[in-house]
């Protein structure tokens, strides 16, 4: 009789998954994006949205919860009922950074959150205003060093990878320069072009449009090596600072307990639009490489990310502003 039960149990189980992945989607479904518009997690988001909905046939639509150096939106999606309408634009600010630097975050990157896909990994770059007083690393450096204080950088907000990367290079060189949080990069950005803030550490899809219409000018960058869009800037590897070195990324998530019927079928339209030409070509355009692993792996990018940061936090003994 009990053999029966577990039996009929499995059964029902199996039918249930089935019955999900026939009928899912069948409503709209909301991709957050844990910042303010103008980001490049915001340009990801939107370059894939579109795309997707065609190819599961119900719209999906981006909204924007910017707040806490992504916590707040990320926080929104961890919270969210795990039924597949509620996703989350899942970035190393969101999933490492932030969780590494902040005790009191409220969620916990590797059990509340269901990976789904890493749709792009992308450069971070140093970039200044076109009115600071150096236009390479060498000068750059030699001028923040001789002016402790004297300058401030814009982030996307605190705890988020532009704050902790800013942070560990200045750990490393030794130099003063203060933190100015935003909410996303779309409004540091306009502030940085604006010439309130005289630099920033930013993802480059967002920068580049400033950086090739000569509104910024690129220092250094974090990358595997030296990028086409910018072949005179050097890496952090380049100039000794390897630990910088570091990209970003921007996948798919939802909140933990997402059924895996819906985990492998966003997965797969996710890699279908991937494999469209047009959307790889508008992915790469932004200075970043297309990725589309599977939800296994990209769990385990969101780990090994993680520990490298909360490394990163212990060994430089980073603090919250």
């Amino acid at each position: 009789m009990m053999k029966r039960r577990l039996i009929l149990a499995c059964s029902l189980v199996a039918a249930s998954g089935v019955s999900m992945a026939q009928t899912y989607p069948n409503k709209l479904i909301k991709l957050q994006v844990p910042f303010a518009p103008g980001g490049t997690t915001d340009i990801i988001a939107r370059i894939i949205a579109d795309p997707l909905g065609k190819v599961l046939g119900q719209s999906v639509v981006v909204e924007n919860k910017a707040g806490g150096g992504g916590v707040v939106g990320a926080n929104e999606t961890a919270k969210a009922v795990p039924d597949g309408y509620s996703l989350g634009i899942a970035t190393v600010s969101t999933v490492a950074a932030n969780p590494a630097i902040n005790p009191k975050n409220p969620y916990n990157p590797l059990t509340d959150f269901s990976p789904i896909i890493n749709i792009a990994a992308t450069p971070n770059v140093i970039a200044v205003h076109p009115s600071f007083p150096a236009k390479d690393y060498k000068e750059f450096l030699a001028e923040i060093k001789k002016s402790p204080g004297k300058y401030s950088y814009a982030s996307s907000g605190t705890g988020g990878i532009g704050h902790m990367q800013t942070e560990l290079f200045k750990n490393l060189t030794g130099v003063f320069i203060t933190h100015i949080p935003y909410r996303g990069a779309g409004p540091a950005l306009n502030d940085t072009v604006g010439g309130q803030v005289p630099l920033i550490f930013d993802n480059l899809p967002s920068a580049l449009p400033f950086i090739n219409s000569s509104k910024l000018v690129p220092i250094v960058v974090a990358a595997p090596q030296r990028l086409s869009q910018m072949p005179n800037v050097p890496t952090f590897k380049e100039v000794g600072l390897e630990p910088v070195n570091r990209m970003a990324f921007y996948g798919i998530y939802g909140p933990k307990g997402l059924p895996k019927e819906v985990v492998d079928k966003i997965n797969a339209g996710v890699r279908k639009v991937l494999e469209d030409p047009a959307v790889r070509k508008r992915i790469e355009d932004t200075g970043s490489l297309v990725v589309g692993n599977t939800p296994e792996q990209f769990t385990a990018q969101i780990k090994a990310e993680f520990e490298v940061y909360k490394k990163v936090v212990d060994s430089a003994k980073l603090r919250l502003d």
